[in-house]
């Protein structure tokens, strides 16, 4: 009876000591500028060290706020900080695809990069000055060549452009076609 009793004991001790939090998890990649729906997440036990720090992210036992897109991408996995939410935006973007020589495109950039898209005078010669065409623009798509057999000489970028910056998306796809485009991101 004595060990009966203190394996029941310890068992409700060791309950009521479990401080394992229920947050949200990305169920896959989420993008930039996403809305978030019930399916692109899925709940995970964390742990905190401090309680601070689970203010930081979105429970899993409250209900998920609806309209609320990702100001930045999420990996699989990855839990979703409260930082990371803010309201849906106006569509008024188009999306355009450019290629850009691989060596004037920085490696790092992904899915939901932040870039500045710079187009350089058409006379090269004469050290014409680069022009800042379309500022911080978000990445759709940055698809990179996996084929080891052969080398990308280009990079292709989607790019979300607002509607407004016609003129500015003109110039680029001019630019584009005679290696006079640089891209550079943005942090």
């Amino acid at each position: 009876m004595l060990v009966t009793g203190s394996v029941v004991a310890g068992a409700r001790i060791m309950a009521g000591a479990d401080d394992m939090t229920s947050v949200w998890a990305a169920s896959g990649d989420l993008a930039v500028g996403q809305t978030l729906q019930a399916d692109d997440l899925t709940a995970a036990r964390v742990r905190f060290a401090d309680a601070a720090d689970q203010q930081r992210y979105l429970t899993a036992d409250d209900e998920l706020p609806a309209d609320l897109t990702l100001t930045r991408p999420l990996a699989q996995g990855e839990l979703v900080p409260a930082g990371a939410l803010g309201e849906a935006a106006a569509d008024d973007t188009v999306s355009v695809s450019i290629a850009v020589p691989a060596e004037h495109v920085p490696t790092g950039l992904a899915r939901g990069s932040r870039v500045d898209v710079w187009v350089i005078g058409e006379d090269r010669r004469s050290r014409a000055a680069a022009e800042l065409v379309l500022a911080d623009v978000v990445i759709l798509d940055a698809p990179v060549v996996t084929d080891s057999f052969a080398s990308a000489t280009t990079r292709q970028l989607v790019l979300a452009v607002p509607e407004a910056e016609e003129e500015s998306l003109a110039a680029v796809l001019a630019a584009s076609g005679d290696d006079r485009v640089r891209v550079v991101g943005r942090g």
